[in-house]
């Protein structure tokens, strides 16, 4: 055999024993400054030798052998760091990643004084993974379908009702209906509003103005003006009753002129009297007017 050929074989020998002599230090705990404690699940849920423990987030060591002893019964070992104490009341966790795999957390009890000796068990429990909480989260496939049917089946019923396109024709009519309505508020919000507001601008202004000029008014001395002509006014209908009231008396010619009725009759009569003179005087005036014609008398009628 060829010198090089046997130097070849050496070097692959030696690198094969290097690597399975690292994996059993690795395993081994012959040079392992670590201390073991025991966990009991009832489902490893695919945990593995050497994989990471936590302890609320923290690497504290690596999982050992993991044996089955009886149904929903196994024990995992972990390998602890020395000087990592793990209090009494601590809970073992195994959590399923999204992707496959699981990890073992340490959730630490809160006494630090009282802690498990290297060699005890450790209780655990199994949180649920996150397709499994979705899985009892979602309803079973069957009464999905079974729900899809009947919508379905709903969907169907209510194509085929003939009202369906008179509901339509009528949901057609009020959109149109709501758009004539739109565009005569954008047309009134446009147009007239700016009209109105202008209009009320102007009110407003001239409210001011008639305000201002009231404001500017000496209502005190008109009410005394007015005061003033309604006691004229009084002073007035109070002369106007002195003198009705003295008329109404006989002690005066007009007070007898009105309040004599004998007096009234003879002037009634004195007037009819001259009345019937005018009369007669116009019916024959010759016998009352005596006119001289040529030195000769007229005669009388």
């Amino acid at each position: 055999m060829r010198k090089e050929v046997k130097i070849g074989l050496t070097g692959i020998a030696a690198l094969v024993i290097l690597f399975f002599g690292i994996k059993f230090l690795k395993t081994s705990r012959l040079f392992n400054s670590a201390e073991s404690y025991y966990i009991l699940f009832s489902n490893s849920k695919g945990l593995t030798q050497n994989s990471a423990v936590y302890a609320d987030g923290y690497n504290i060591g690596t999982t050992g052998d993991i044996a089955y002893e009886k149904p929903n019964r196994v024990v995992v070992r972990i390998d602890v760091s020395k000087g990592v104490k793990i209090p009494r009341g601590t809970i073992a966790k195994l959590d399923e990643a999204i992707l496959g795999g699981c990890t073992l957390n340490m959730t630490m009890g809160a006494n630090p004084a009282d802690c498990y000796a290297p060699g005890d068990t450790i209780p655990g429990t199994e949180e649920k993974g996150l397709m499994e909480a979705a899985a009892g989260l979602m309803p079973s496939a069957a009464q999905l379908l079974s729900h899809v049917d009947t919508l379905v089946l709903a969907l169907n019923t209510l194509a085929g009702n003939p009202n369906l396109a008179v509901i339509l024709e009528n949901t057609r009519q009020v959109t149109e209906n709501l758009n004539s309505s739109t565009k005569r508020l954008d047309k009134l919000m446009n147009n007239d509003l700016p009209r109105i507001a202008a209009t009320l601008e102007r009110a407003g202004k001239n409210v001011d103005t008639l305000t201002g000029s009231l404001a500017k008014i000496d209502f005190q001395n008109t009410m005394d003006n007015i005061d003033e002509t309604i006691k004229s006014l009084q002073q007035t209908a109070d002369n106007v009753n002195t003198a009705t009231n003295k008329l109404t008396q006989p002690d005066n010619n007009i007070g007898l002129l009105l309040n004599d009725t004998l007096l009234y009759g003879n002037l009634t009569s004195t007037l009819n009297n001259a009345a019937q003179l005018l009369d007669d005087i116009k019916k024959h005036p010759s016998r009352y007017v005596n006119v001289t014609v040529f030195g000769r008398k007229q005669k009388k009628d």
